[in-house]
């Protein structure tokens, strides 16, 4: 399924915001502050970029707003950070059970190496962190945490330990909207990534190469650039980063560093850092300065690594393309503020957020959805009730691992994206996100959508499904089928529904064949003044039925 056919399908082109004209350019709308119109439409736009779908709820708060109050609001999160996964697996097979951690509460302090344990805490992550999704706060802070998993990826199975997995992805989440420096500098020691990358193995005697390489060509600088860094620098910062350990013995779970197995010798680079010398050092203090050092060296590449980093930002929530014009008008000044603000990423992101460029026609409902940015705002966007996570643990767990589950299926399984460069369609050129979408995915996303909006999904007795007739309740005008349409297709859709095709759908479906309007309103009507099983009979299977077609097009496909 080709991306372009998505985008002019049924959509009229409107002008970029800005007069000013490039030759071949996609858009010339640039950096500048939008003054357009702030309603429905680009708060919903907003809201799919930003967070996972634009539940209605969230779409009214926000329309309460300006746009920059808005963006400031999604880029300063005020709720509390998500509790910790807790005990909801059995110990069934463990040689050496984890008793002390009780049914319900949380694992992630718990010292326990048994590999039968650690694999089903790997499975308690990953359920806890799809329910966080789909219970996160009205901000950018979840969202930007899969970005970070992307850009730092690492895989659960290879790391093994699910105490130091825990400790990574919160370690992303804390940091953010914080400082890209500093977070550079946490990753390094984070225990999850020394053990991914090798940095544990990596000794004056033996040293490894697998994070030095990583952190010059997927974490700051990219393999873009003309000249870059050489093999030689990736030996000279693997020798610096020598020494460090992790203790999985306590259960603070700490990176450590040992002076003897650190390399003391200097080390030299390439021309490409001015033939910069990082002088050895020895004692316990080594580890610190020399990566102190090594990260001053490589963020002295401050255009690269600005321009690296903005480019990143701008192909996971604008668009995958950048021609010379949103290079020129949108990247440039991306990097610049990184720079200038000394490696703050909020300033970047409410620069970008708060540009005619992020609400230029031409780039809403431009994004395939990922896996992830497809089922989570269907369990939000249509607001499907979980099990309480306190009270009814086990089941909510369940719930989010079925919901986990299909999105693993379909290419995206959270905590493990492929390989340490993250999800191809993030950076495969020429296709980007189009690899999200084949004649195997794509029936499974309508799979999916159908079993939600039929039957549902049932475990233990509980059952989480699309209530359409509770959610055509929350809209304005449920009565007028031409407003209950617009209303919805409002929320789901980024992509304008020809008016020909809303007519025959509502025909089809809220009419049952017929021609006037009142056969739906009088339907709807009777079934608000008597909710009998009769009337709720007469509405629900025309409501569902539309729904589901909604689902099934190509346009809800898009983001």
């Amino acid at each position: 399924m080709d991306r372009r056919e998505f985008l002019t399908a049924g959509k009229k082109i409107k002008p970029a915001l800005s007069s000013k004209k490039l030759t071949g350019a996609r858009t010339a709308s640039g950096i500048a502050p939008y003054s357009g119109p702030w309603t429905k439409n680009e708060v919903v736009h907003l809201l799919k970029r930003t967070m996972f779908g634009a539940k209605p709820a969230d779409v009214a708060y926000f329309m309460s707003k300006t746009m920059s109050e808005a963006v400031d609001e999604l880029l300063n999160p005020t709720a509390a950070f998500p509790s910790p996964p807790v005990k909801e697996y059995d110990v069934s097979g463990a040689a050496a059970p984890d008793t002390e951690v009780l049914a319900g509460t949380t694992w992630i302090n718990s010292v326990n190496n048994d590999g039968t344990i650690q694999s089903r805490r790997r499975a308690s992550l990953k359920k806890w962190w799809t329910g966080v999704m789909i219970n996160q706060d009205r901000s950018i802070r979840e969202k930007l945490t899969l970005f970070w998993h992307n850009h730092f990826a690492t895989e659960t199975v290879d790391v093994g330990n699910a105490n130091l997995l825990y400790k990574h992805v919160n370690l992303l989440r804390t940091s953010a909207l914080g400082n890209f420096k500093q977070l550079v500098r946490d990753i390094t020691l984070d225990p999850a990534m020394l053990v991914y990358l090798n940095g544990r193995f990596n000794t004056a005697v033996a040293p490894d190469e697998n994070y030095a390489r990583e952190l010059q060509e997927l974490f700051t600088l990219g393999k873009e650039n003309t000249p870059n860094y050489t093999e030689n620098d990736v030996k000279a910062a693997a020798r610096v980063l020598t020494g460090w350990q992790i203790n999985t013995g306590i259960n603070s779970f700490p990176s450590y560093f040992t002076a003897a197995r650190h390399d003391t010798a200097a080390k030299q680079f390439s021309s490409f850092y001015n033939n910069t010398v990082i002088a050895g050092r020895t004692g316990a203090t080594a580890g610190d300065l020399e990566l102190t050092d090594l990260l001053n060296l490589i963020f002295s590449k401050n255009v690269e690594v600005s321009r690296f980093i903005a480019k990143k930002i701008y192909r996971f929530f604008v668009y995958a393309e950048i021609d010379a014009a949103a290079e020129a008008n949108v990247i440039e000044p991306m990097a610049l503020e990184l720079r200038s603000g000394n490696w703050e990423i909020k300033p970047v992101l409410s620069l970008l957020f708060k540009s005619e460029h992020f609400f230029d026609y031409l780039n809403q409902g431009a994004q395939i959805k990922s896996p992830i940015d497809h089922v989570i705002p269907v369990c939000r966007e249509w607001n499907i009730v979980f099990p309480n996570q306190v009270t009814e643990y086990a089941d909510a767990y369940g719930m989010w691992n079925y919901i986990m589950s299909v999105a693993a299926n379909a290419q995206q399984n959270i905590g493990d994206p492929p390989s340490v460069a993250g999800w191809p369609a993030y950076y495969q050129v020429p296709q980007f996100y189009e690899l999200w979408v084949n004649t195997d995915t794509l029936p499974k996303r309508n799979q999916f959508s159908d079993i939600m909006i039929g039957n549902g999904y049932s475990r233990n007795g509980k059952k989480i499904v699309i209530d359409a007739v509770e959610f055509t309740k929350t809209l304005p005008n449920p009565s007028d089928p031409n407003q209950l349409i617009v209303d919805v297709l409002d929320i789901i859709f980024q992509m304008p529904l020809l008016q020909a095709s809303r007519d025959q759908l509502k025909k089809d479906f809220l009419l049952s064949g017929q021609d006037q309007d009142y056969y739906w309103t009088n339907a709807w009507q009777a079934y608000l003044a008597n909710p009998s099983t009769a009337n709720f009979n007469i509405v629900n299977p025309r409501l569902r039925g539309l729904y589901k077609y909604f689902m099934n097009l190509a346009e809800y496909q898009l983001a």
